[in-house]
């Protein structure tokens, strides 16, 4: 291990609320959100669901929790969903959509592109019934950005016309927000236009935002007030939540700065690129890098000063908040010593 600090390159959850956040949540009104709600839990709700586009929305301890809140009201036992290939809520969220949830998952094949589907598979998957004891089709889950597939994006177009597919097969649609706040900044559009016409959807607030926890999960009023009830159930209410809600509302202030992460998830990977490396193009913060042994490569990185995942064979770096432009060129000054074992 290098001797210099290490360069944390491994997610974007792992950025540290800064002096504004922090004092933001030491001076936070609250209340006891579980009897008679917390002020500002309910202004950070609020304001999740203008931005995103719904009529309201809940403050849920995380993502994972969120889709499965979202699918545990949408599905019934047994019910089929459709959802991209490698998604998180197939592969990364320890099978809670079939365990709790009580769906059957079907993915779909990346026919348009790393992590994005086709409306054409939508109708072919989704079209036509079968026998009393065939599956039901009931939900297409979508994610945007796709996480494994590099945080690619799903644009505004594309996901109106997976929208329409999915109600041409009389689907109910869910969509796996976790980092649209990225897809919105790589678009150049709002979050609320990649959430057009889904039932639900669950957006992240401590990834490259930067709050220490926390999603939201969103929808009608009438999912919430059922979601409120799924939360309980699955031991996510919370009292005094305004102290996590006011740093959400700090982070809401924030969707412009990602650019920021994404410009340098560009200059990392055209480094790297210069370096002999085998790295796609990253649309958002992402960058995934092709190499013969994922493990150890990041363990040569972790030598080196670099923290990074493997996922999927590849090597995963993300950049977020608390990486900046000199932090990058110093992170390629050294992995330029294990480019060049």
């Amino acid at each position: 291990m290098s001797s210099a600090a290490p360069i944390d390159l491994r997610s974007d959850t792992v950025t540290r609320p800064d002096a504004q956040m922090r004092a933001a949540m030491a001076a936070a009104e609250v209340g006891d959100d579980v009897l008679d709600g917390d002020p500002t839990m309910r202004a950070l709700e609020e304001r999740a669901a203008e931005l995103l586009g719904v009529e309201a929305s809940l403050w849920v301890p995380s993502g994972s929790m969120g889709n499965l809140v979202a699918l545990f009201l949408h599905l019934q036992r047994g019910d089929r969903f459709f959802a991209p290939q490698q998604a998180h809520v197939l592969d990364s969220e320890i099978g809670t959509a079939a365990w709790l949830a009580g769906g059957m998952p079907q993915p779909l094949p990346w026919a348009a592109g790393p992590g994005r589907i086709t409306a054409q598979a939508v109708r072919a998957a989704a079209s036509g019934r079968g026998p009393y004891f065939a599956l039901r089709n009931r939900l297409l889950c979508l994610e945007n950005t796709h996480n494994t597939a590099g945080g690619t994006t799903t644009s505004p177009r594309e996901h109106a016309e997976l929208v329409a597919a999915a109600r041409e097969t009389g689907l109910l649609v869910h969509l796996d927000g976790a980092r649209i706040w990225n897809a919105a900044v790589a678009q150049k559009t709002t979050p609320a236009e990649l959430t057009r016409g889904v039932d639900t959807v669950q957006a992240c607030l401590s990834k490259g935002l930067g709050a220490p926890v926390g999603s939201v999960v969103g929808g009608s009023a009438d999912f919430v007030r059922e979601a409120r009830r799924v939360r309980k159930m699955l031991g996510g209410g919370v009292r005094q939540g305004g102290v996590l809600a006011s740093a959400g509302l700090v982070a809401l202030e924030r969707v412009d700065r990602l650019a920021e992460d994404h410009e340098n998830a560009q200059l990392l990977a055209g480094g790297l690129r210069e370096l002999g490396w085998d790295v796609a193009v990253p649309e958002t913060n992402i960058v995934m890098v092709h190499v013969p042994d994922a493990a150890k490569a990041v363990e040569e990185c972790g030598r080196a000063g670099v923290l990074a995942l493997s996922l999927g064979g590849r090597l995963r770096l993300i950049t977020h908040c608390d990486v900046s432009r000199a932090d990058v060129r110093r992170a390629l000054d050294r992995i330029a010593g294990v480019a060049g074992k």
